[in-house]
């Protein structure tokens, strides 16, 4: 788990979704994790289904999935689509990438309620793992 510093802090970034409707980057009063990934990545392709398995079983916690370093929306769609992913996933940019520090792919942030990041991860994570890191 990479650290909690005080140097990372989650800016609000308003983003368009797959769907065309516009979401921000935030914890509206419960935990949520942010996912930052790339279609091309094969760890990302590995993880994102303990992902969805967390967001299905537990009401408490919101998912929103952020795309990085696409080519193209037809690679984030198809990406999405294999996974039958249902918790919104936004398009990203390089400002929400430099402004998270995001280094890697997958990258997992979980803010709490007040939207302060409680618990960062860089990698593959298990169901067990992402669920843990949520509490």
């Amino acid at each position: 788990m990479l650290s909690t510093s005080a140097d990372v802090v989650p800016v609000k970034h308003q983003l368009k979704t797959l769907m065309h409707n516009d979401i921000r980057l935030e914890a509206k009063g419960k935990k949520t994790i942010v996912y930052f990934f790339a279609p091309w990545c094969q760890v990302c392709n590995f993880s994102i289904d303990n992902l969805q398995n967390v967001y299905q079983k537990n009401p408490e916690i919101d998912v929103i999935a952020v795309a990085l370093d696409f080519v193209d929306l037809d690679a984030v769609k198809k990406f999405t689509n294999n996974h039958q992913l249902t918790f919104p996933v936004a398009l990203g940019n390089e400002s929400v990438k430099a402004d998270f520090q995001v280094q890697g792919y997958p990258s997992y942030y979980v803010l709490n309620a007040e939207n302060a990041i409680i618990g960062r991860s860089l990698g593959y994570s298990s169901e067990i793992g992402l669920y843990l890191r949520s509490l």
